[in-house]
């Protein structure tokens, strides 16, 4: 199969990774074992202590990734002090959770929010299985433990789906239910069926794949809505009057349908059912013209049911899991369309996202494409979007080109 050339291109998609990872470099690991998490637009840290779970564990993922792909010593060596920092850490050896945000002084370790999230856990079965591929073998005993944990707790066998929340005991869950937590424990539960060939992590995460993109969102007309009521009813109003939530925005989220395609097409390399394409080409042809800005190029972050934008600013990681998505789509179906969107997306990215100056992308722009803060990459970033979007069409034109 021909691939266009620059954005597509190989070589492009590594020396991209490899520009990211400089721009964390001089400052990311931290004394205390772990990784710094705060960083200004010139790569230096603004707070050393704020650790939060979702950055540690993907700042693992990212280093586990870079180590597979360019064999450099230092990377597993941070894979390693990454787990070490969560274990030693974030984990919660009395009841098995993980802290979901901490300050660390030295090697004092204060609790700032004990909550336990799926959201978070998925993140913790994602580092672990990326380690254990690295070579951490430890690593695959943890996956099962976390595994184990989230079926404990978190699994709500009624619908097939995942709880959002538990206090720091896991004495009381809240009644919110959400399709995020879902989707990133689905992503977790292909890249442990990865790293382990074990196959009811796969059969999960097809299940998850089958009853958010299907039964939960015949519910919104084929679209996925964000939240939920305890048994799984759309809560229309849930976060209305906060659209702007980090972890649970109000409105449809056209990232998350591409991002959920992504993973069905993922899935459909070891289960090849039909209906995970279909539903793959589905979910991004319904969003993509939607939120594509005509006037200043780029992806809304959030539309409301009647289609009107809700949020007009540009998030990083909506562009990044749209190009991954295209990128998957073009070379599934063979379908010219996808790669017009590719590289649309990569030439707004590019051009406005990219900081050519300093490295890495900048997280948020307005609908005009102003910056809106100096914080490159606060809690929650790392990176791990732009950087796995670029691995996910490199993984793609491999299994492509068998």
């Amino acid at each position: 199969m021909r691939f266009p050339p620059k954005f597509a291109s190989t070589d492009f998609l590594h020396r991209h990774i490899k520009s990211i990872l400089a721009f964390y470099e001089p400052h990311v690991d931290a004394i205390s074992g772990g990784f710094h998490q705060n960083f200004l637009d010139d790569g230096s840290v603004f707070d050393e202590k704020t650790r939060h779970l979702v950055s540690s564990t993907r700042f693992v993922f990212n280093y586990a990734r870079a180590y597979l792909a360019y064999g450099d010593s230092r990377y597993k060596e941070r894979v390693e002090s990454g787990l070490k920092f969560l274990r030693d850490y974030h984990l919660r050896p009395k009841t098995g959770g993980y802290a979901w945000l901490i300050s660390v002084d030295g090697t004092e370790n204060t609790p700032l929010d004990e909550t336990n999230h799926c959201y978070g856990l998925a993140f913790v079965m994602l580092a672990y299985s990326w380690a254990f591929r690295a070579g951490v073998k430890e690593a695959e005993v943890y996956i099962h433990e976390t595994f184990s944990l989230m079926e404990k707790y978190f699994w709500d066998a009624g619908y097939g789906l995942y709880k959002d929340e538990f206090n720091a005991d896991f004495s009381q869950s809240s009644t919110y239910r959400g399709q995020n937590a879902n989707m990133h424990s689905c992503e977790a539960l292909i890249a442990a069926y990865e790293a382990t060939s074990h196959r009811p992590f796969l059969d999960r995460a097809l299940l998850l794949g089958n009853n958010i993109t299907l039964r939960q969102a015949a519910k919104a007309k084929g679209r996925i809505w964000e939240h939920y009521t305890c048994d799984w009813e759309v809560d229309w109003d849930y976060n209305k009057d906060d659209p702007k939530n980090l972890f649970r925005p109000w409105g449809f989220q056209p990232g998350h349908h591409t991002e959920w395609a992504k993973l069905l097409l993922q899935i459909y390399q070891y289960q090849p059912d039909e209906w995970l394409v279909e539903r793959a080409r589905s979910l991004f042809d319904s969003v993509i013209d939607i939120s594509w800005d005509d006037n200043n190029g780029g992806l809304f972050y959030g539309f409301a049911p009647d289609n009107d934008i809700c949020d007009s600013d540009k998030y990083f990681w909506v562009q990044a899991e749209s190009f991954a998505c295209a990128a998957r789509l073009a070379m599934e179906t063979g379908e010219e369309k996808y790669w017009h969107w590719y590289h649309k997306i990569w030439e707004y990215s590019w051009q406005h996202l990219v900081d050519h100056k300093h490295g890495a992308w900048f997280r948020i722009l307005s609908e005009k494409n102003d910056k809106l803060e100096t914080t490159k990459s606060p809690i929650g970033k790392t990176d791990y979007h732009t950087m796995g979007a670029c691995y996910d069409v490199l993984d793609a034109k491999a299994y492509y080109a068998k």
